[in-house]
């Protein structure tokens, strides 16, 4: 396990200092110093032809995003890029938008990374990633179908192989920041002590209902930027039923929202965002991308925030197609 506490006082003021920001603001400051918008457009579940593309181009082009989550497995990296080419025809500047791809774990392999980065780049147009992610902390085989099967998951990449990788990305101006997503505190400290280049951002469930309260203490404290992934509660997951009632339909939710003149949505990524934590809800609608964007003009004051704060259920709706025959605890690490 590791220890917070036996990291120097002197290395948690630097860090704090480096990477505090204004929750009003719009960007944080990664440990590089490149600024990542706080609010972004995911492009999970959509990978039906016309439909992500349509919402990408309209969400850079007029809804004013700066930020667009991608990954390979997503299976739609083509026709978002095929997006940004028409945001670009159009005015949109390169250097104005935050794009994100991860590394799918059937390509951990030091061997794959390169390959599986140029794949992505030339998918998406692009000459470089502002952020590239290692997406699970687990390693397919190459040949692995999705859902995985027990005899697809492979132990003998250690991830600081795969990160040694994601460093000579950087080192070639290829991905500006590397990071991990869906890591424990556990699995982040093992990966830091070993780093030459720190992980950047550690994106993963959070919402409401799953908090991640120790996870984003530990981030705050090395200076490792947390983006919620399914920051509206995944309420298509298959995994909800009693556990995980519609979020946008919890009472305590709907009230703070009734109180500020604001929909339930608006609400849960303000709270996300004054924790300090970017969000990157999903939608192919002109009218939620734009009211998801709109949530940096209001304030959700301490009442708001302690309410929401006991609706934490601890329910995840993401991760158990690689827990190959480990507990939830036990993937998880307790977490």
């Amino acid at each position: 396990n590791c220890c917070l506490f036996q990291v120097p006082k002197l290395f948690y003021f630097f860090k704090l200092q480096r990477t505090r920001q204004d929750t009003m603001a719009d960007c944080a400051t990664l440990l590089s110093g490149d600024k990542m918008p706080l609010v972004g457009l995911g492009t999970w579940k959509t990978a039906e032809p016309n439909v992500v593309g349509t919402a990408v181009k309209t969400a850079l082009t007029e809804c004013g995003y700066k930020h667009v989550d991608c990954a390979h497995i997503y299976g739609n990296e083509e026709e978002v890029g095929a997006a940004f080419k028409g945001a670009f025809a159009e005015g949109v500047k390169r250097e104005d938008i935050f794009i994100t791809s991860k590394l799918w774990i059937s390509e951990k392999h030091p061997e794959d990374v390169r390959p599986a980065l140029l794949l992505t780049l030339k998918h998406l147009g692009l000459a470089y990633l502002d952020l590239y992610l290692i997406h699970w902390p687990v390693c397919l085989t190459k040949d692995a179908e999705f859902p995985p099967k027990p005899q697809h998951f492979c132990e003998g990449v250690p991830t600081i192989d795969t990160w040694r990788e994601m460093e000579k990305l950087v080192d070639e101006g290829l991905v500006r920041n590397i990071g991990v997503s869906n890591f424990t505190t556990v699995q982040l400290e093992r990966l830091w002590r070993e780093a030459r280049i720190k992980p950047a951002v550690n994106q993963v469930e959070m919402h409401p209902l799953l908090q991640q309260a120790k996870l984003r203490e530990y981030c705050r404290i090395r200076g490792i930027h947390v983006t919620a992934f399914s920051p509206l509660g995944s309420n298509d997951s298959p995994m909800r039923g009693q556990q995980f009632p519609n979020l946008l339909e919890n009472p305590t939710i709907l009230a703070v929202a009734s109180k500020h003149g604001r929909t339930a949505a608006q609400v849960i990524l303000r709270w996300g965002v004054q924790h300090g934590v970017t969000v990157i809800p999903k939608s192919v609608r002109k009218q939620r991308i734009t009211e998801n964007k709109q949530i940096t003009d209001f304030t959700l004051d301490a009442d708001d925030m302690a309410a929401i704060a006991a609706e934490d259920k601890h329910a995840r709706t993401c991760g158990a197609f690689f827990f190959n025959g480990k507990t939830s605890e036990e993937f998880w690490d307790n977490e």
